[in-house]
């Protein structure tokens, strides 16, 4: 990573493993916690804007109910991730505190992060919650979603992180495990393993470096973290497959330092949003605005609010994307809509502290967030 290039690592999702959680045993580690907790606050105060994704719900169960640890049935699973959960998550809570630094708790499945709904609820939430100085935490939800237990999982959160960086734009996923990076061999078998320090284009031929599973205590393996690198990357996102009990191993690496396994993206996030928004158009209707809205998503890349609407056509859900256009019905951008064409409808040309009064419900001043926005020019 180029020194230029590290200093555009803004937003960083830092996903931590089962494994290095619970330093291989079957209970957490309090002071590892403490200590990636430490660089991601030193961080956050610096200005960049942190995400953690977190494993070791089960793992916090198992120390509590030690009769059910040995136990890999599904109702059980369950049992000690719930019981984990909130223990898990008081473990954070108190060791950001110490930093002065609040926490928020997102627990996921994959039908949250697919559902067209979920998804713009949970990139508004997200994104507010880091707008506002909090560090999210991210974990599967173990404890309902059963279609993950019985084999459909994450990967130990591996695709959940890279799924999360594509939903909030990060800029860096740091994928933290076990192990140093992606190895020609198995390192723990072949003395002649040698690391893999970047990949430049993820293609069939990694597989051959994919190597063994994760053992019982993690569902990961070097096989998910490369299919999350390929999402990641593909997303606009650069990650980095690295070993997360070197010492500042997150600060370091934010810092350009080469460690691990770098996967270079090859497209700009602006792309990967416009090719994304582009593919996801409902074609079910669109919104025409007026001069000064043009004027304010063009130059001063702002929201679209209710009061620069001229008329909406067609009918679309919340969640749908649709083409904004201007007075001469040319498509100038395109978005998420928070309201649906009834609500806009009814709140076009109206001032945004208007908009409760009018619906009866309220999804935020805009019609259309700028987060949740791409300019066709761009």
């Amino acid at each position: 990573m180029s020194s230029e290039k590290h200093h555009k690592y803004r937003r960083i999702i830092v996903k931590a493993g089962t494994n290095i959680l619970t330093g291989g045993k079957d209970e957490l580690d309090e002071i590892f916690i403490e200590n990636l907790v430490a660089q991601i606050a030193k961080l956050s105060a610096g200005g960049r804007e942190m995400i953690l994704v977190s494993s070791g719900a089960v793992a916090a169960g198992r120390g509590v109910m030690r009769n059910l640890a040995k136990s890999s049935v599904l109702p059980d699973r369950q049992v000690l991730a719930a019981v984990g959960q909130g223990r898990l998550m008081h473990l954070y809570e108190q060791a950001f505190a110490s930093h002065g630094i609040p926490t928020a708790q997102a627990l996921l499945s994959r039908r949250d992060v697919n559902d067209r709904l979920g998804y713009l609820n949970l990139r508004n939430t997200l994104l507010s919650l880091l707008n506002n100085g909090v560090v999210p935490v991210i974990n599967e939800n173990d404890v309902v979603a059963v279609e993950e237990l019985e084999g459909e999982v994450f990967g130990d959160n591996d695709t959940l992180s890279a799924l999360v960086s594509n939903l909030i734009d990060a800029d860096l996923l740091l994928i933290l495990g076990s192990v140093g990076g992606m190895f020609t061999k198995d390192p723990n078998i072949h003395s002649d393993a040698e690391l893999i320090s970047v990949v430049e284009k993820i293609d069939e031929k990694l597989d051959q470096y994919a190597g063994p599973s994760a053992d019982l205590r993690g569902r990961g393996g070097m096989v998910t973290k490369i299919e999350a690198a390929r999402l990641a990357t593909a997303s606009g996102v650069d990650v980095v497959i690295a070993d997360g009990t070197e010492h500042s191993i997150i600060s370091r690496l934010s810092n350009g330092e080469k460690v691990g396994t770098l996967f270079k993206t090859s497209v700009s996030k602006l792309e990967s949003r416009k090719r994304w928004m582009l593919s996801g158009l409902s074609n079910k209707g669109d919104l025409k605005i007026d001069e000064g809205a043009v004027t304010a998503l063009q130059g001063n890349k702002t929201s679209l609010l209710p009061a620069g609407v001229l008329s909406c056509q067609g009918r679309f859900d919340r969640g749908d994307i649709v083409y904004i256009k201007d007075g001469d019905g040319n498509n100038i951008a395109a978005g998420i809509s928070n309201y649906t064409s009834t609500d806009i409808r009814r709140i076009q040309n109206l001032q945004s502290d208007r908009i409760q009064e009018m619906l009866g419900h309220y999804y935020g001043d805009e019609v259309i967030h700028r987060d949740n926005m791409v300019m066709l020019n761009e």
